[in-house]
């Protein structure tokens, strides 16, 4: 189902349009007059084109619930795609397509991003932000035009010389270069003149460009602004324990800066069924470097406002001036092709390596948090006189069951995006089908089906369809027995408190006369791992006692032990307490 119909269907069920209008879908209804309602529907797909594209549904009440919200329209296609034309500048096509619901006939304009800024009806230019279109700022303005016609500020003349560059910052470019796959060939023997020209951090003049400048050099006493500052707390609203300002040049500041993180950072020892040992990072240091080299290659320095990086145990967080690179939202990081906002400085950035060694794809940050058994990133952009970008981390412990789980995995799974954001998703969800994942992968449907056809019958198969939906189109999706098995209290659904675990293996010893952990497996659909730590407790409870000889492995019998509850009366020594504190399967038993 496409996103304009998912929404009307939203509107048929009871919401009105207003509440379900997003980034990229706006409705109107038809005005008095078939003039005034083009006019504003220019403004509309101008507002969508400054942004990253979108529809606009004609046709649909603002303000009213359920299907009488769908009141249609008799505005022609051809009509309305000449008037967006001739009302915006620079002119912007459309493609305007007729469609029927609930009986009513609707347009579906649809609005590519654009190439360049456009205004409506000679108004002042606006852009789409979440649900609403808001006037752009002088800055804002600026910063869009130079994205969209291929200014590079980076790429102009700074007017300093190769004699300014900070020997500790030509030291760090030598040594990066030594390392990176992507340095020119002879630039390990080059001249500092030559290296630089190799790099474009200087001009036919031999003067350094302001990618150089801001790599390179330290910053002229009348232009010294922070670039990047570091603040380690002990909790995220603590006092500041540890930090650091640093100006330019950026090369050394993101060494160092990187230096003082990973100095924060420790792992955890985390052994597999197969004798491999991983090592468990607080934040995965790929993630974090990634997050970092992505604010100073792509934040608008010329804000002259600092990186922030905020690091405490619980949260790490790094903000950004400026907005994501135009076309670029929250809702598409993932698949939107790269678009540097400074090109020269991103292409300098690749050369010396930092695009290898610290990565500059964003979903690497996605991959490396659910591998270390964490919730995915966030990215937000706030609005307002200084926009800023912001990725966050979440700290504590790891669940292991999921590292161990996605360790598990085929290795093209396991370097997939796609397949463990669905991993991730069905952790806290039962089922979901491609409708639902769509937006979660930020691909189409088509193609989130298509991920999840290929878990089910690939190497992995660790999804299923459910029986009752396998007819649709977009089948529920399910994890399978041994997937479910394998992750155990790594489920948001699959949490028991103790007294319904005890219950269940209390009946299953008074009918069998003891218990294994085979059967505990069978009994809970949990590995081998979750049902040890199940007869544990109630071993140590006093609830069971081993009544075999053999003393470890699976197959150790467990009976009757001395609190065992006698039949038709409560066992005052183990009462039972329901609540989510009480679950065997908290993410304190996930931490082997």
């Amino acid at each position: 189902m496409s996103v304009p119909n998912r929404a009307l269907e939203a509107i048929a069920g009871g919401a009105t349009a207003n509440e379900v209008e997003d980034q990229g879908l706006e409705f109107k209804a038809q005005g008095r007059s078939r003039s005034d309602t083009a006019d504003d529907l220019a403004e509309a797909a101008a507002c969508f084109a400054n942004a990253s594209g979108g529809t606009v549904l004609v046709g649909v009440a603002d303000k009213v619930r359920g299907p009488t919200a769908v009141v249609g329209t008799d505005l022609e296609p051809g009509f309305v795609r000449r008037r967006i034309f001739e009302k915006t500048h620079p002119n912007l096509d459309v493609v305007v397509r007729e469609l029927t619901y609930v009986g009513k006939r609707l347009l579906s304009i649809e609005v590519q991003e654009g190439l360049d800024v456009y205004v409506a009806n000679g108004k002042a230019p606006r852009r789409r932000f979440e649900a609403s279109c808001l006037p752009l700022s002088g800055t804002d303005l600026l910063r869009l035009s130079d994205e969209r016609r291929g200014t590079d500020w980076s790429v102009a003349p700074s007017g300093r010389s190769a004699k300014d560059i900070d020997p500790t910052a030509l030291l760090h470019l030598r040594t990066l270069l030594g390392r990176s796959r992507n340095a020119p060939a002879e630039s390990a023997t080059a001249s500092t003149t030559d290296l630089l020209a190799m790099l474009s951090l200087s001009d036919v003049n031999g003067f350094l460009t302001r990618a150089g400048e801001l790599l390179l050099c330290s910053p002229l006493v009348l232009d010294a602004h922070d670039l990047l500052v570091y603040q380690y707390r002990e909790t995220p609203g603590g006092d500041v324990r540890s930090g650091r300002r640093w100006q330019a040049p950026l090369l050394s500041a993101a060494i160092e800066a990187l230096a003082m993180i990973e100095a924060r950072i420790g792992t955890i020892p985390l052994n597999l069924s197969s004798g491999q040992q991983l090592q468990i990072e607080d934040y995965p240091i790929l993630a974090i470097r990634e997050a970092l080299a992505n604010a100073l290659t792509h934040g608008d320095l010329r804000e002259r406002r600092p990186v922030m990086v905020e690091h405490s145990p619980q949260s790490l967080v790094i903000v950004s001036p400026g907005p994501l690179v135009a076309g670029i939202t929250p809702e598409n990081i993932l698949t939107h092709p790269p678009r540097p906002r400074f090109a020269s400085l991103a292409a300098a950035m690749r050369a010396v390596g930092l695009a290898e060694q610290y990565g500059l794809g964003v979903d690497r940050m996605f991959k490396e948090m659910i591998r270390s058994g964490r919730a995915v990133p966030t990215v937000t952009v706030s609005e307002g006189d200084s926009q800023e970008t912001t990725v966050g981390f979440a700290g504590g412990p790891p669940n292991s069951r999921i590292v161990k789980f996605v360790a598990s995995l085929p290795r093209l799974e396991q370097d997939d995006t796609d397949a463990l954001l669905i991993v991730s998703t069905l952790v806290s969800r039962r089922v979901v089908n491609a409708d639902q994942l769509a937006p979660i992968i930020q691909r189409d449907p088509e193609m989130a089906q298509a991920t999840l056809l290929r878990l089910s019958q690939g190497a992995a198969q660790i999804v299923e369809p459910t029986r009752r939906s396998s007819a649709r189109r977009y089948p529920d999706y399910r994890l399978t027995a041994s997937a479910v098995s394998a992750l155990g209290s790594a489920l948001a659904y699959q949490s028991r408190s103790k007294g319904d675990i005890e219950r269940k293996v209390v009946a299953h010893v008074r009918d069998y006369g003891s218990i294994n952990n085979d059967a505990v497996k069978r009994m809970f659909d949990v590995d081998v791992y979750a049902a040890r730590d199940i007869l544990k407790d109630l071993v140590q409870r006093e609830v069971l006692a081993r009544t075999s000889e053999q003393s470890r492995g699976t197959a150790v019998k467990y009976g009757e032990g001395r609190k065992f509850p006698a039949r038709g009366r409560k066992n005052r020594s183990t009462p039972v307490t329901r609540g989510k504190e009480d679950s065997l399967f908290d993410a304190d038993l996930d931490h082997e």
